[in-house]
């Protein structure tokens, strides 16, 4: 029987995390499904906090053995988000297992690091502009890695013009494009949030497994 996973982000483009948490469980030789809700369609009256998603799916039913939250750290302490995301499970779904997935500060941050994805997903894979990407631990330091990553697909496509304009409307998805294909093992491993993230899963998953 597979392990029922509930998979909640901030937005549909970190839905890039989904085959991260598979691959993960493969690992562990675990069998999981995966349930993704689509608030937009589901058309609930739910704000966009944790609480509220985790109360609106509650409502319209199924059980899941675990949940996996994930939430930018934004400006504050990644423990701050960890707590919140715990208060919101323990008062909307008592019992739920959970995984509190927290980048430092924003999920971009864990792209920005990866320049051979970065210029692919920009649709210039050969190309040779200078990015200047953070290195290391200093991607968690970028003030606003979101804006970065913005401007560092553009200046890699080289594309100018109306050309620019259409790739620049096309983000989200390239955003989510390049959290799917990110390398686990590369760059990103380095960061202490991925690092946990990892971790954190790896225990989950043993737990559902004894």
């Amino acid at each position: 029987m597979s392990a029922r996973v509930l998979f909640i982000g901030e937005g549909s483009s970190d839905n890039g995390l989904v085959p991260h948490i598979e691959s993960i469980a493969v690992r562990k030789g675990l069998d999981i499904s995966v349930t993704v809700p689509d608030f937009g369609l589901l058309r609930l009256p739910t704000g966009h906090s944790v609480p509220d998603k985790l109360g609106a799916i509650r409502k319209i039913g199924g059980n899941y053995d675990l949940a996996v939250v994930q939430r930018d750290a934004d400006r504050g302490p990644a423990q701050d988000r960890r707590d919140e995301i715990k208060k919101a499970v323990d008062a909307e779904w008592p019992g739920l297992r959970h995984v509190a997935v927290v980048p430092v500060r924003m999920l971009e941050a864990w792209l920005l690091l990866d320049e051979a994805c970065l210029r692919r997903v920009a649709e210039n894979p050969r190309g040779r502009v200078d990015l200047d990407l953070p290195k290391g631990l200093a991607a968690e330091n970028i003030a606003d890695p979101k804006q970065l990553l913005k401007e560092s697909l553009a200046r890699a496509s080289e594309y100018k013009g109306r050309r620019l304009a259409q790739f620049q409307k096309r983000f989200s998805q390239h955003r989510l494009r390049m959290l799917e294909l990110l390398d686990p093992d590369g760059p990103v491993s380095c960061l202490p949030s991925w690092q946990n993230f990892i971790t954190d899963l790896d225990i989950a998953f043993e737990i559902l497994d004894g």
